[in-house]
């Protein structure tokens, strides 16, 4: 099995090459069989990175042992869901499933163009074929999974902060959105070496883009609750650098996506979402390179190898090349329209896109520093917590208010009359919410309190749209409001979809302003004792032992009270796993929807005479993180759905050019 299994990832690094060379000079000498034939390799290239994965998935639910990844990644013991997981859990199954995406991605990029925008895949195929090199080549000589041993009786596990559920999405997700920014990376350089700079690349990758975007949004969701249920310190996000390496080319994406409406309503900022594409694409090879080098000291970390310089280099390699292709066509991006006004729409947009552009860059050095003070001067400078916190304030309350103001103001100008009558609403919900909150005492956070203000506006706004919007359809059709809302929708998915994810920015702002009115407390309980947190009182019963099936597992249970009445039972405790010779926290979380909070409770020592160390968290509103995820998965797939209105617009107007539109 392992004979085949690297005779395919020798038979895609091949496929590759070939991609990469003949659709090279099929662009070059624009000869279409070659063409085709490079577009067919790279096709194949996702069928024997299949055959690679399959075999890897089988050694792996065999336990076969004699397969060095399986034993250093499972055991006898693992669950099966966990088991599967390995397969990502190392650095060269994580490097597979990156090839595997990357494969799969191409031939769908090539299925759904080939008859369309023909000029540009002829240059798109070599493009995708440089990165599938790269990654098969690391497969081949530098990191391969299928490297053999002499078969112990048992693997050395599974890291236990792995074994999660949310580790079965986490990964997955994330490198889905890593991998998928690749494509608009593809089709802009093929942009630029066809010399057509029209909006064509754009159209077709809109939709690679939001699905790449999409899906490293859910990702890092989906860890930060990872985080909050598995790590054990009640929070969520810790600027961690892996977690900072997945949230760079988000922004990055996020101001793509924005900037690239400017482009296409008024033929603005050519060079700037060039920029932004190829920043995008090189953020998330520098994620993969921080996660699987090591490099860095983090959770998230879980193996050092030798790819690192390779990555370096490569990512090097796509700076210099791609940046040196953008100044020799700078004649051809260069277009006569300019901003007409800094009051209107276009130029909300490039504010927005400066802060999303300065707060990834910010964190980028964050992350490069302890890097570089190692390099330089010997020893690493651990960038803190207050560093991104102050930023995040910094760029993230501007970001919140344009939220509210972008969707409201005209395009090219606006009159100061004009946005007063626009903004009167919104504003008023703000200052009213602001006024009540303050009137509670929300004033002892002023950070959270102008947060929870902008969201207020924010939210306003977005009703005051969709309320504007469907009162003009009931008037023109009539019918119910939310059969307007729906055909109103319907209608421009592409703008109320936005909408809805700004709503779900909104819900996200509030969860994470919540944290700033935290409660913590720490004892040392013996049973029968008790302690207070906030409203609760918590009295331990008794500590437990129970066997599961690859963990021992030791819990605390924990009476909780408010108000003199018991309102629940928790169990937080510890996992011993033998295989692993490790030990995880787990927390157990009381959520209480009705006042908006959790209770989470932490058992940071069992000690040998009964008592334990405990320590309790009350985090109000983080649940609106969780629910954020929801809306911002609804939103994305509103915006995502097909539409066969903008395909007719398209095609309309590429008709006019005597072009056919790619697929979008």
């Amino acid at each position: 099995m392992a004979e085949l299994g690297q005779a395919a990832l020798v038979v895609c690094l091949g496929l590759s090459l070939y991609a990469l060379a003949a659709g090279a000079i099929a662009a070059k000498k624009r000869r279409r069989r070659l063409a085709a034939s490079a577009a067919n390799a790279l096709i194949a290239a996702f069928g024997a990175s299949a055959v690679a994965s399959v075999v890897l998935l089988v050694g792996l639910l065999r336990h076969d042992f004699s397969l060095v990844y399986v034993a250093d990644s499972t055991s006898r013991a693992l669950p099966s869901g966990y088991t599967i997981s390995a397969f990502w859990g190392g650095q060269e199954g994580s490097l597979l499933l990156w090839l595997l995406i990357l494969t799969g991605f191409s031939a769908a990029a090539v299925l759904l163009n080939r008859r369309t925008a023909r000029d540009l895949m002829a240059w798109v195929v070599p493009v995708l074929g440089l990165v599938a090199v790269f990654f098969s080549f690391l497969l081949v000589v530098v990191a391969t999974p299928f490297a053999t041993q002499v078969a112990p009786a048992d693997g050395a596990g599974l890291n236990p902060s792995l074994q999660n559920p949310y580790m079965l999405a986490h990964p997955p997700l994330l490198y889905l959105g890593y991998v998928g920014l690749t494509v608009p990376f593809a089709f802009g350089m093929a942009a630029l070496l066809s010399r057509r700079m029209d909006e064509r690349w754009i159209v077709a990758t809109r939709r690679w883009t939001l699905a790449a975007w999409t899906f490293l949004g859910l990702g890092q969701l989906a860890g930060s609750h990872w985080a909050y249920v598995e790590v054990g310190w009640g929070g969520y996000f810790a600027w961690d650098p892996v977690e900072n390496a997945a949230l760079m080319p988000w922004l990055v994406a996020t101001a793509f996506l924005h900037s690239v409406m400017v482009q296409e309503k008024k033929g603005m900022l050519r060079v700037w979402n060039m920029l932004l594409v190829i920043l995008a694409f090189c953020l998330s090879l520098f994620g993969t390179f921080l996660t699987r080098s090591g490099i860095l000291s983090s959770i998230h970390s879980f193996t050092e190898g030798s790819i690192g310089p390779w990555f370096v280099g490569f990512i090097a390699l796509v700076i210099a090349g791609s940046l040196a292709l953008v100044f020799a066509r700078l004649p051809l991006l260069r277009t006569k329209t300019r901003l007409e006004s800094p009051i209107s729409r276009e130029a909300t947009f490039l504010y927005n896109n400066l802060l999303l552009v300065a707060f990834s860059l910010t964190i980028l050095w964050g992350v490069l520093f302890p890097i570089l003070s190692e390099a330089f001067r010997g020893e690493a400078s651990a960038v803190r917590g207050p560093y991104y916190n102050f930023f995040l304030r910094t760029f993230g309350l501007p970001l919140l208010l344009l939220m509210g103001i972008g969707p409201l103001i005209a395009w090219r100008r606006a009159s100061l009359k004009a946005l007063k009558r626009t903004f009167a609403w919104p504003a008023a919900a703000a200052l009213v919410i602001g006024g009540a909150l303050l009137a509670l005492g929300a004033g002892s956070s002023p950070i959270g309190l102008i947060a929870y203000t902008f969201s207020a506006f924010v939210l306003a706004s977005i009703l005051l749209e969709f309320t504007v919007g469907a009162r003009a359809r009931r008037s023109l059709a009539g019918g119910s409001w939310p059969g307007a809302v729906a055909a109103l929708v319907n209608r421009n998915r592409r703008r109320y979809g936005g909408y809805v994810v700004h709503a779900a920015i909104v819900l996200l702002a509030i969860g994470v302003a919540g944290s700033s009115y935290d409660t913590s407390r720490e004892a040392t309980l013996r049973p029968g004792a008790t302690m207070a947190v906030g409203d609760y009182s918590l009295r331990y019963v008794r500590s437990f032992d129970r066997q599961a099936a690859n963990a021992l597992e030791r819990r605390a249970v924990v009476d909780v009270s408010r108000g003199g009445e018991v309102v629940g039972h928790l169990e937080p405790g510890s996992n011993w796993y033998p295989a692993e010779e490790q030990t995880s926290s787990e927390m157990a979380i009381r959520t209480d929807w009705l006042r908006g909070e959790d209770l989470d409770l932490i058992v940071e020592e069992f000690r040998q005479d009964g008592r334990i160390e405990l320590r309790a968290i009350v985090n109000p509103l983080v649940n609106f993180i969780w629910l954020a995820g929801l809306v911002f998965l609804a939103g994305a797939l509103i915006t995502l759905w097909p539409d066969a209105r903008e395909q007719r617009r398209l095609a309309a107007r590429y008709a006019e050019t005597g072009s056919t539109p790619a697929h979008a």
